[in-house]
Order: C-alpha cells, then sequence, then structure tokens
C-alpha cells in the first residue's frame, strides 16, 4: 500500500471518529436540552401551583366577588333547588297539626278530637328519608357519570311528575307510598348543589356559597309554614292539596336555568376533558386574569393527579379506603350532629307547640315565626364562620344547644298552661337561632370541603345517608315521646336531647379537624400524613415537597 492510500485511510478513519463524536455530542446536547426543558416546565408548573395555592388561600372576600361573580351567582341560582326538599320536610310534620288534614286521614279520640296516630305519623314522615336513602345512591353516581347539569335537568322532570301522586292522593296509605317515591329525585337536590357549589368556588367563597344551600333549605320551610298558615282554619280538602300543588313552581324554573349553567370544572378535568375544563373555568372567573385562571387550572389538574396516584378508584367501596376512611367518617358524623342534637322537635314544631298548650292558629303562627328566626340565623352564621372557624364553632353551637335543650326540659315537668306553652316557644326559638348560626350551616360547609376531589359527591351521599339514618331514628323517637296518645313527654323530651349533645360535644372535640382557609390539596396531604384534629390548625404544609412540619396520630 502506498503512502498516500495509507494516508486517505487514516483519514477516513479520523473522519468517520469525528462524525461519531459529533452525533455523540448533538445528543448530548439534545438530552441536556430535553432535561433543561422539563426542569423548567416542572419549575413553572410548580410555580404556577404555588402562585395559585397562596393566591386562592390570601383571596380576600371583595377579590372573590370581583373575580368570581359568576361562580356565585351560578351556585346561588341552583341552590335554590333545595327550596323544594325545605318545603316538603316541613310541609309533612307540619300537616299533622292541620285540623282538615286531622280529620280527613286521623281517628278520632274518647274526647271528640281529631288526631293522626303516632305510628301514621313516623310513616309519613320517614317515608320520603327512606326513598331519599336510596335515592342518594343514585345520585352520587349519577353526579359522576353524568355531571351536575344533566343530573340536575333530569331530577327536576322526574320531581314535577311524582307532584301528582302527592296532590292526588286519597288516603294516608297512599301518601306514604307517594313521599317514598317522591324522596328519590328530591335527594339529589341538596348534595349535589352542596358539591356544586365547593367545586365552582374559590376558598374564600365556599362556606357562604354552601351555608346559602342551607338557607334555600330554611327559605322553602318558611314558604311551607306560611301557606300552611294561610289554611290553618280551612276546612276543606284544599288546605292541604294546594301546599302540595305549591311545588310545581321550582321544577321548571331550576331545569331551563341549568341549561345555560357551565359544568364543574373539576368533573370536566376528572373526565379528561380538559379544553371544557379552561373554558367552564374562564366563565366561571371571568373577572380573573389568564394568568390567574392557568394557575388554578393548574391546581385542579395537580389536585387531581395527586389524588389519582393515592386512589385508583372513585367508587362507593374507596370512600372507606385509607385515609378516606377518616374523612367519610368525619363527613357522617358532622351530618349526624343535626338530628341528634334535638333538632327533631323543631320539625314537629306546630304538634309540640299545640300539644304544649297553644290553639292550632297559634302554633303554626309561632313555627312560621320560627322559621324566620332560622334564616336570620343563617345570615349571622356568614359572620361568625370566616372568624370563629368549623371546629370552635361547632363545639360553641353544641353548647348552646346542651343548655336550650335542657331548658326546654325542664319547662316540660309543669303541667301545659298557656304561660308555659309561651316561655317553651320562646327558648325554642333561642335554639334555633344558635343552631342556625352554627350546627345547620357547617354541617353543610364541613361535608362539602371533607372528602378528597375525586370522592366528594359519593363523600356527601354517605354523609347525607348518615344523617337520613340518624334523622329516622330521632323522628320516630320524637313522634313517640311528644304524641299525646304515646309517651307524651312533651317538652322533657329536651333532658334526652340535651344528654346527647353531650356526647356529641366530646366526639367533635376529639376527631373533628379545623379545615378553615385549607385548599383540597391541603387536606389531603394532612390527611394522608394522619394529623391529629387538634392539630390541623397549626401544621405547616410545604404543598410542593409535602408536610414540612407535623405531628403523626398515635
Amino acid at each position: 500500500m502506498t503512502f498516500e492510500s495509507m494516508a486517505e485511510v487514516t483519514f477516513s478513519e479520523e473522519a468517520e471518529k469525528t462524525n461519531t463524536a459529533n452525533v455523540t455530542l448533538r445528543e448530548e446536547i439534545e438530552k441536556t436540552n430535553a432535561e433543561t426543558t422539563k426542569m423548567s416546565i416542572e419549575l413553572n408548573q410548580n410555580e404556577r401551583i404555588v402562585d395559585g395555592h397562596d393566591a386562592e388561600v390570601n383571596m380576600t372576600l371583595k377579590e372573590g366577588f370581583r373575580k368570581c361573580y359568576k361562580a356565585i351567582l351560578w351556585s346561588a341560582f341552583l341552590s335554590l333547588a333545595v327550596i323544594m326538599e325545605g318545603y316538603d320536610n316541613i310541609l309533612l310534620s307540619s300537616l299533622f297539626g292541620l285540623p282538615a288534614f286531622k280529620k280527613r286521614y286521623g281517628t278520632q279520640d274518647l274526647n271528640g278530637n281529631w288526631n293522626v296516630s303516632a305510628k301514621w305519623q313516623s310513616a309519613v314522615v320517614q317515608a320520603v328519608k327512606v326513598g331519599q336513602f336510596f335515592g342518594l345512591f343514585i345520585a352520587g353516581w349519577a353526579t359522576d357519570k353524568f355531571g351536575f347539569k344533566k343530573t340536575t335537568m333530569l331530577t327536576c322532570v322526574i320531581t314535577a311528575a311524582l307532584i301528582f301522586m302527592q296532590f292526588f292522593c286519597t288516603s294516608i296509605g297512599m301518601l306514604v307510598a307517594a313521599e317514598i317515591l317522591f324522596g328519590l329525585p328530591l335527594s339529589v337536590f341538596l348534595t349535589s348543589t352542596t358539591v356544586y357549589a365547593a367545586e365552582i368556588c374559590p376558598l374564600v367563597l365556599r362556606p357562604y356559597l354552601t351555608t346559602w344551600v342551607n338557607l334555600c333549605w330554611t327559605i322553602g320551610k318558611i314558604i311551607s309554614a306560611g301557606v300552611l298558615r294561610g289554611f290553618v282554619n280551612n276546612y276543606s280538602q284544599w288546605s292541604y292539596r294546594i301546599p302540595f300543588a305549591t311545588q310545581w313552581i321550582w321544577p321548571p324554573i331550576i331545569f331551563f336555568g341549568t341549561i345555560f349553567a357551565p359544568e364543574s370544572p373539576w368533573w370536566l378535568v376528572r373526565h379528561d376533558r380538559l379544553d371544557d375544563a379552561r373554558r367552564s373555568l374562564q366563565r366561571l372567573h371571568s373577572g380573573a386574569t389568564d394568568q390567574e385562571v392557568d394557575n388554578y387550572f393548574t391546581q385542579i389538574m395537580i389536585t387531581n393527579k395527586h389524588e389519582v396516584e393515592q386512589q385508583a378508584g372513585t367508587s362507593y367501596f374507596d370512600c372507606f379506603k385509607g385515609s378516606n376512611l377518616r374523612r367519610t367518617e368525619i363527613a357522617c358524623m358532622s351530618w349526624v350532629v343535626q338530628p341528634v342534637s334535638g333538632f327533631g322537635i323543631v320539625a314537629f314544631a306546630t304538634y309540640f307547640f299545640e300539644q304544649a298548650g297553644l290553639s292550632p292558629s297559634d302554633a303554626f303562627s309561632m313555627s312560621l315565626a320560627q322559621q324566620a328566626i332560622a334564616f336570620c340565623g343563617g345570615i349571622a352564621g356568614w359572620f361568625l364562620l370566616p372568624r370563629i372557624g368549623r371546629r370552635n364553632l361547632m363545639l360553641w353551637g353544641l353548647v348552646a344547644s346542651f343548655a336550650t335543650q335542657t331548658a326546654i326540659g325542664g319547662l316540660g315537668i309543669p303541667e301545659p298552661k298557656n304561660g308555659v306553652a309561651w316561655s317553651t316557644g320562646a327558648v325554642l326559638f333561642v335554639y334555633v337561632l344558635a343552631y342556625s348560626m352554627t350546627i345547620g350551616p357547617l354541617s353543610f360547609v364541613i361535608v362539602a370541603e371533607m372528602g378528597s376531589s375525586r370522592l366528594r359527591s359519593k363523600t356527601a351521599v354517605l354523609a347525607r345517608n348518615a344523617y337520613q339514618i340518624a334523622a329516622i331514628v330521632s323522628d320516630i323517637l320524637i313522634s313517640y315521646q311528644i304524641n299525646s296518645s304515646s309517651w307524651s313527654w312533651r317538652g322533657k323530651a329536651g333532658f334526652f336531647w340535651g344528654g346527647a349533645n353531650v356526647l356529641l360535644w366530646v366526639y367533635c372535640y376529639f376527631r373533628l379537624p379545623e379545615i378553615k382557609d385549607r385548599t383540597v390539596l391541603d387536606l389531603d396531604l394532612l390527611f394522608e400524613n394522619k394529623i391529629i384534629a387538634r392539630k390541623f390548625k397549626v401544621t405547616n404544609i410545604d404543598i410542593i415537597g409535602g408536610m414540612s412540619s407535623h405531628e403523626k396520630a398515635a
């Protein structure tokens, strides 16, 4: 081989090595650039998460109204559906004090007075709760499957159809059957509207919009008490048929309004409809900047991703797995507090006042005034919630409930006279006011915030069904406690419910955490790290790195 050939081969080998080195260098550069880009994206994403979290936690009420006024309006509108449940709730228990209803469906005692037996009183009142118990499970599944809009619209159609059964029933047995069926769709409104409010509103607005659901429930009771008060001296069948027919007002209003409502961005993210979720968020937070919307959207994405990694499924069974078991327990007990604290006496207020010695006309007037006080108490609760927090307000509410129930028990010892009856009514008003500022609205707030985002609807369903079971037991006990043909305890029933309040206070002290100013991701981390209830308020959180300081449960 000549020198020239050898040189040429050597040059080719060197050139090939150089090309290989260049390719390797380019691959390294591309790999470095990719890693740099990935780090940049992660840093940018982390920055958006932190910015979104801090902006939500530090948002003032004024900013919330300015940036999210459309979310407020849509949440407030859809919550009007709860008026139907509140209306039906007080309607059924108050019918037993209506003279025409008692004569049509009751029996006459030896003194010539007409009365519906405790057995049928319990059956009518509990029938709707039985229907709601089964309807709630369907509601939780339907909301997760089809969304809040479609579920609410279908429920309005079914509700309007079933009102016909109430209106045309001719016997007490038919009324029981009608109420069981009516409870199936009625159950949807309370849970779906509460969860919808929690999902479309930022942290600062959430307690106001979730407690607005409770106020709508009270509005329904006020309307029902007012309608019944107008027919107390009417002895025809229309005195109880027209109150049933009044329920037809709401389904068409809610149905047509819901057509234009935005779907929950959280629900859309859970179903991988990210573009729709962003558009929904822009509609709801139309007063916010594009950057603020992007930050909040990133929060939803990351929270959903975190929960997917922590829990594979979204079934009812998943509510009882891992950290979700504790969350489900607290949510259930938060709603159980309502009936077990003795609120069932308020539901039977009209009949209770009559047994205490008031005339039917005065009893209905007292019931109407009682609902007006409940509404005012709900408004007052708006000023307490942001300042006192969930946990302390619940504890103080139970103290007030214990004191007033015990006082009612003391007034039930003397024989029923007009003065004692009015005094009992006055104490019951104090109880209603305290309850409406504390226990009543708090249950809605805690349940809406307690569940993880992926299990929020199903957690609310389980909590509401825990309420239904407790309410059924409570109402049965109260109907026997105050019925003149049964135990005839009258006001002395307050002693029983006062004792129940003591047990509830002990539970809440050890198990109910303070969740004020905590985002969904904050609560995920707190529960996953088993922070004890009394440490929730003081535990610091690094939402990127996890818990920065905490004390685990023993």
